[in-house]
């Protein structure tokens, strides 16, 4: 029934699944003691799956391992690739400031495990996806260089039919949070210049740990949440800490005119069995008329 348009917009033209700091450790370690990382990616991924969605590609913003480890690359691989192969996507991997671009080249790229950034562009049926390097070596922050900044307008110089996201680890937003403005992106002047006047519809990112949206130099901007633990915002700012819960993954739909990011719980709570399949397909079955006088009209109590 995913092909059926009930209201004025036909389908999505293209979907992207948008996950982001994983966080991994190396011989199933807890992060901090505390957060299961391996077993929460696995749950994701599960969660992901039962959407029922195959997207166009699957996107990780970076964090990927919380310390570089060779060995938790390799797991992450173990686990991701298969599950992607069965939605049929490629999966775009993002660095972030708390992975190694040695070992993340060599354990997921099969590259040569050098400091170069890590950065691709994949042609998703005329959707541009350019994956960015906002890492620096040694550092927390985030920055992109002036080389990655060249290299950026030369990609964007010539349009793509369905336009451009970006994805990068830090987004180019401002925190309510005011610690984390210590580990912003820099040189954001640099990539806005960089895109003006470019085909650049959407920029995907991570590393607050919580869902958040804006715009960068009038383009939107959507942060997914971590699949390792999120940031418990129910508090003062200067007093948010690390919670083991609230944990998400976005859907990305592009449309020809528009692109929403809608964020998906990861949740173990049954949902009521109002809204089935075959209740929509009922509903397929009648005209645009028929449907808003049996769903749209209120009845009287």
């Amino acid at each position: 029934m995913a092909s059926v348009q009930f209201g004025q917009h036909a389908p999505a033209a293209r979907v992207i699944l948008h996950l982001s700091d994983t966080h991994l450790l190396a011989g199933d370690r807890l992060l901090g003691d505390r957060y299961d990382t391996a077993r929460h990616l696995r749950r994701t991924l599960e969660a992901a799956e039962a959407t029922g969605v195959r997207p166009d590609a699957v996107v990780f913003t970076g964090d990927l391992t919380d310390l570089g480890e060779p060995e938790a690359y390799r797991v992450l691989r173990a686990e991701v690739e298969p599950w992607a192969e069965r939605l049929g996507a490629p999966v775009v991997w993002v660095a972030g400031n708390h992975d190694e671009r040695p070992a993340l080249r060599e354990g997921l790229l099969d590259g040569e495990p050098t400091q170069e950034p890590v950065t691709g562009v994949w042609d998703l049926g005329g959707l541009r996806l350019i994956a960015l390097d906002s890492t620096v070596p040694g550092w927390h922050h985030g920055d992109l260089d002036a080389a990655q900044l060249d290299w950026l307008r030369a990609e964007l110089s010539t349009p793509a039919p369905l336009g451009t996201i970006l994805a990068l680890h830090h987004p180019p937003l401002p925190s309510h949070i005011p610690f984390f403005d210590i580990l912003e992106l820099r040189d954001q002047q640099g990539l806005a210049a960089a895109i003006a006047g470019s085909d650049v519809r959407a920029i995907l990112a991570g590393h607050l740990h919580y869902s958040t949206s804006g715009t960068f130099a009038g383009v939107p901007v959507s942060v997914a949440s971590a699949s390792c633990y999120t940031m418990d915002l129910a508090r003062p700012a200067d007093e948010v800490n690390g919670m083991d819960a609230g944990r998400s993954f976005h859907l990305v739909h592009v449309w020809d005119d528009t692109i929403t990011h809608a964020v998906v719980p990861v949740v173990d709570d049954e949902a009521s069995g109002f809204f089935t399949p075959e209740w929509t397909a009922r509903m397929a079955q009648l005209t645009p008329e028929e449907r808003l006088e049996t769903f749209s009209r209120k009845r009287s109590s």
